[in-house]
Formats: structure tokens, sequence, C-alpha cells
């Protein structure tokens, strides 16, 4: 896991960027979680390190039926309760859709699993 609190080569302020098990990091800024945690999914606020852990060592990985360039994250917080991480695939880099709990698996393709 890689925290970094300097500002990103777009002039943006990181908050984190982890490398994930699909072979690409997933960045997002300090606004833009901060639009998540209270626009998007409140509920998500303070779970960042549960974010980051998903992100890191997910359960299983799935892309999207929609948009291939989207892979959705999942780990276990407890039986039939997951932590779900959206997050975009552009030019080889990653970055945050969206984050929240869930109590079932999307549909789409599994790419890959514990």
């Amino acid at each position: 896991m890689v925290v970094l609190k300097s500002r990103a080569a777009v002039g943006e302020d990181l908050f984190f960027k982890i490398f994930t098990p699909a072979g690409f990091s997933v960045r997002v800024t300090h606004s833009y979680w901060e639009l998540i945690v209270s626009l998007k999914h409140p509920v998500m606020r303070g779970r960042e390190a549960i974010v980051q852990a998903t992100l890191q060592e997910p359960d299983e990985i799935r892309r999207s039926r929609n948009d291939s360039a989207v892979y959705l994250f999942y780990r276990l917080e407890r039986p039939k309760r997951w932590t779900c991480v959206v997050a975009k695939r552009l030019d080889g880099e990653g970055f945050l859709i969206t984050t929240f709990p869930t109590d079932a698996i999307k549909e789409g393709e599994r790419i890959w699993s514990k």
C-alpha cells in the first residue's frame, strides 16, 4: 500500500494510490474522496482503510458488463456483506469511481479471485 500526501502531476492532492492484483494502481484525491463520503455514500466515511484493503487484497475482482474498463473489487466484511470498490482503468492507470457496502456481488466477468 502506498499512501501519498504530495501533489500529483496534475496538481491535485492524492489521498491514496494502491496497487491491485489486477495489475494496475487505483488513485483517489482528497477532494474526490470527500465527494464520495459527503454526497454519494456517507456510510463510507472513516472506512478508508477498508477501501484500501479491498483494493490491495480483494476476495474477488469482476469486470463490469457495461464498461470493460470498469472493475469491481469485493472484500467480504461478514457473512453476506461485502465492501465494493469501483475503479476505472484508462491508459494503464486506475482511478476510484465509488465505493459502497453491498449484500450481493454484481454480475460481470470474474477476472480474479482469492
